[in-house]
This record gives C-alpha cells, structure tokens and sequence, in this order.
C-alpha cells in the first residue's frame, strides 16, 4: 500500500444515464482502495467525478464503484472472487494471485495500443506473469531521504551523500539529544520496504537476483545489514525504540514531532511534517559509496476479471478514459502520488503545480520494485515482516536471519509454482 491506511469503508454506486432495462445496457463493477484519510480527500470523490463524467458521454453503460479503506479491499476482492462474483474490476495491492490462477484478462486484451504503450516501462514490466502483463499499474511512489532541517543547522552538519556521512551525521545529532537520530522502521507494518531500500543501497537487486530468483541471503544483502547493525543500531543511533519494534506509522509522527533527524520516507511524509510545522529537506537516499543507484519504488494496480458475459469492450474503453493524461494527473495531484503513465510524468515534470513531487518524481527512473509478479511475494513479505528485525538486534546475525528468510521464500515459491494453473 503506497497511501495511509484509512479508516474508512465506503460503496457508492454511480449510476448512468442509460436505461437498466436496455438490452445493450452494460454494469462495470469496480472495487477501489481509499487513499484518503478523512472523508474530505476520500478517493470516493475522484470516482464519483470519473464515472459520473464517462457515463455522461456512454450512456449504454453504468459504472458501479465500491470503495473500502486499505484494511478491507484486498479481503473484499478476495470474498467477493472466492463467491464466484468477481468484479469487473479491481484497484488493490496485488495481482499476481489472480493472473497465476487464470481469472484476469491480459492487458493486451483491454486497453488500445497507445495507452498500452504509455505505461513507464519499469511499472508495465512489474505487471508482468510469465512474460504477459495482467497488472495495470494505478499508483507509483518512491522514497527519498527526509531530514529535519532545524536539528541538522542546530548540529552544524549536512544532508549526506554516502552511508558514512549518515553515520557520521546520525553521531552528530546523538549529540546534540535528538531522540532518533536515524529512525529505523523495520518493525511489522512496513519492514519490507525500510529493508529493501538499504539493500538497493548496498549495490543489491534486493529481494531476487536478476533472473528473478530469490537471492534474500546474498552476499551483498549480509554486508548491508551487518553495517547497519555494526554502525547505526549497535551505536545506538536509530532511537529508543528497537527497529523491529518500530513501525512506519509511528516512526513518521516522531518525524512530524520534531524528533527524528533522518528518515527514509515517500510523499506522504511531506503533508504530514508540514501540518505540524516541521522544516524538512529531502535528497536522494544515500548508498554505500554515494548516491544509492536504484530506490524503492511502490506500485498498486488496476485489474480485470474474466466474466462469463463477456464485456471486455467496455471495460477496455473505460480503462482507456481511466488512464488518459487528465484523469491521471487528477489522481496523481489529489492523492499526492506518482503518475504510472509517460504522458504523466512529463507533464508533472514541467508543471510548476507539482513541485513539491518533482524529487519523488525524479527517482522513478531508477527505482526498483518489490517482485509483484511472483505468487509467493506476499507469504515471503509477511516473514520479512516478522523477522528482518532480528537481524540487526543484539541476538541473531544477519547472515543467520537471511538464510532463515532465503529458505522461506524458497518454498513459498515451490508452494505457489504447484498451486498456480498456467496463466491463460
């Protein structure tokens, strides 16, 4: 999940113009996430205004959208498939499940070829099952480095550019009482993600190797966590609390507090410093030797079922109108996320309106992604989850934890390649 989780659930049915008795009449169901937090930026909204807009201009067709908050629409799809009543749609965090079973339609089936072909390369290429994309990318983020720009000018120190230049910056402001000098998230909301960004950072793929076989236990992955155990987490740089205790959501409110020095963070961050007057910089997250050459990247994703009535024409041109360049610069500035379209990200590279996303949007280039498309990913995300705090505390060792998490993914990966019908 790229968004704050919100508290809300919520279905609206929009309904068209066209008459529900018309033979050539067709219902689009689409089940959406909440990227809002309140019901003044609920999502609900952008749908409301998508689907009110498309069914003025086809009236044959009514679009009827569910939206639920991120604690409940991945569980809402999977009742509603297990049922054998598939929505039409879905806009939620995974789909690798689905297209490895058989129950989407690829995208070469769906969309025209010119807005196939406006997908950045990177997230189309993450959509992909055994060379056949089946995810539409919907929403990107990416991270960078926050710092607190008050407690660096108090310290005398500036941004780094390299692991040692955070290490020695983490020291200086250990000196002057900062709480988390560097916060360290790596507890179970969002470990995958803190982890994965230090890997990217020491020179790795991260979590698979380059012909996308899991690597969780390679060399490069034990050095990175061993100088973060050695350098930050033994030297008591990453706070009171330990980094495996310590979840993103709270890591980011000791940030908006005033309390955190460095954190790794995407857009989200940036509102959420700013409501609670925190001065804050950000540049590119450091590597080993300098500049990290890749960052991580997040991506969720639209995708199709296949019903027995077939309506793969309407759907198409209603994910066609979905992914045109207005409607998805509209998500993208109302939800403070990435465009997933070329189109998009130009346009949000020139537009003075979107300046304050042009650092996350500038490392979308480079940014590499969880492996989405193997069925097993989400198994081996919960046992990254639960563990990969260990290996920078006091008892287990990296290399240790690693293997432990390699010999997992393995045979979540043979589970899943047994389970899985060829995708068609």
């Amino acid at each position: 999940m790229i968004a704050a989780v919100s508290a809300l659930g919520m279905t609206v049915g929009l309904t068209g113009c066209g008459s529900a008795d018309a033979s050539s009449d067709v219902t689009l169901r689409l089940v959406a996430a909440d990227y809002g937090d309140s019901p003044a930026n609920s999502t609900r909204k952008y749908w409301d205004h998508l689907a009110r807009e498309y069914q003025a201009k086809h009236p044959g067709v009514t679009v009827d959208v569910s939206v639920y908050s991120w604690n409940e629409v991945d569980r809402k799809v999977r009742e509603m498939v297990d049922a054998g009543e598939a929505p039409d749609l879905a806009q939620i965090g995974s789909y690798a499940d689905y297209a490895a079973t058989g129950k989407l339609y690829p995208v070469s089936d769906l969309l025209s070829i010119p807005v196939q072909a406006d997908f950045l390369p990177q997230l189309a290429a993450a959509g992909e099952v055994d060379h056949a994309q089946y995810g539409l990318p919907f929403a990107a983020s990416t991270r960078v480095l926050f710092y607190n720009k008050s407690l660096f000018s108090k310290a005398g120190i500036t941004p780094p550019t390299d692991w040692n230049d955070l290490a020695a910056d983490a020291e200086a402001l250990k000196g002057q009482g900062v709480p988390y000098p560097y916060a360290l998230p790596l507890g179970p909301e969002e470990a995958q993600a803190e982890t994965l960004q230090w890997l990217l950072g020491g020179g790795s793929p991260g979590y698979t190797n380059d012909i996308g076989t899991y690597a969780i236990d390679a060399p490069q992955n034990v050095r990175t966590l061993t100088w973060l155990k050695d350098n930050l987490v033994g030297k008591g740089l990453t706070g009171p609390v330990a980094p495996g205790e310590l979840n993103r959501a709270d890591a980011f409110a000791a940030f908006a507090k005033g309390q955190v020095g460095m954190i790794d963070g995407h857009p989200g961050l940036m509102r959420q410093a700013a409501a609670h007057g925190v001065k804050f910089g950000t540049v590119p997250m450091p590597g080993r030797t300098g500049k990290a050459a890749a960052t991580l990247g997040v991506c969720d994703w639209m995708m199709a079922f296949k019903q027995e009535d077939d309506h793969t024409a309407q759907v198409g041109d209603f994910l066609d109108f979905v992914y045109s360049e207005k409607n998805v610069l509209d998500f993208s500035r109302r939800s403070g996320l990435l465009p997933v379209t070329i189109a998009g990200s130009d346009a949000m590279s020139v537009a003075p309106q979107d300046k304050a996303l042009r650092p996350f949007l500038d490392q979308l280039s480079i940014a590499a992604f969880y492996p989405a498309g193997k069925t097993s990913w989400a198994d081996t995300s919960a046992e990254i989850k639960k563990n990969i705090g260990r290996a920078v505390g006091p008892k287990a060792g990296p290399a240790a934890v690693l293997s432990d998490l390699q010999a997992d993914a393995s045979a979540a990966d043979s589970r899943s390649r047994g389970a899985s019908a060829p995708a068609s």
